[in-house]
């Protein structure tokens, strides 16, 4: 785990926004083996399920039932609208502000946004050639973010945190990607491992993910956790191994 964290935020939560139409678009794309998903917003405009709503009111009605000592002091969404529609259902009620952060939003994958991999062969077979040859973690697609770039973004939102906010309880509400980019940073993990994480782990929707801060390190207290949707008896929803939203982002 990292060194040198001493000051700022002692407990981070990271949520992962509910179900979204571009979760549903891209199953069907991948059940489908088509190149390109069926979406016609941008991924900033994507909306939730209805489902995904339910996810999101479940964190709510988690939210309400903690003590309220242990509630967020301070509520960061990316302004993406599947998140910050999460954001808002979660938190609604409980006098809480939020502050929507261009450096929570999803990792922007440029031309390839809204193919499969199966798609990005067929039409840019030298980008995935050169995908291939630089790996996952470096590779920047045409006008898009390496995932190298997210965790630049994730580093300058703790190096803010670390200033002013002495002791506060964070909660973050993002994308599998960016939450994913927390773990490589908080926990100075290698591309191997990062890597690895993503293959193995796809983060559910409306999942929490916990971290403290002891002295100036980062310790990872919960996982992908659950609870919040499980209370509800709602559908534990996650993408499959492959996203097809192109490049194994997931949204």
């Amino acid at each position: 785990m990292l060194a040198g964290w001493r000051t700022g935020t002692e407990e981070l939560v990271l949520v992962r926004h509910g179900e979204s139409v571009g979760n549903l678009a891209d199953a069907r794309a991948r059940e489908d083996e088509a190149d390109r998903l069926d979406l016609s917003a941008r991924d900033a405009d994507v909306e939730l399920t209805e489902l995904g709503l339910r996810q999101a009111d479940g964190v709510g009605r988690w939210l309400e039932r903690t003590e309220e000592d242990s509630r967020p002091e301070l509520v960061l969404s990316s302004p993406y609208r599947r998140a910050a529609e999460t954001a808002r259902r979660a938190v609604q009620g409980l006098g809480l502000e939020i502050e929507y952060d261009e450096r929570l939003r999803e990792r922007d994958l440029g031309l390839f946004d809204g193919l499969t991999w199966q798609g990005i062969r067929a039409e840019y077979p030298d980008e995935a050639d050169r995908r291939d040859k630089l790996g996952k973690f470096y590779y920047q697609p045409p006008s898009g973010e390496s995932w190298c770039d997210v965790a630049l973004r994730v580093r300058s939102l703790m190096a803010d945190l670390s200033r002013g906010y002495d002791g506060a309880r964070v909660w973050m509400f993002a994308h599998q990607a960016v939450i994913m980019s927390f773990r490589y940073v908080l926990e100075a993990l290698d591309e191997e491992r990062l890597l690895e994480l993503d293959r193995t782990t796809k983060l559910p929707n409306a999942s929490m993910s916990v971290f403290r801060r002891i002295d100036d390190r980062w310790k990872l207290d919960r996982w992908a956790d659950t609870s919040a949707v499980d209370d509800i008896d709602a559908e534990v929803t996650r993408e499959a191994p492959q996203s097809g939203r192109g490049d194994d982002a997931g949204a």
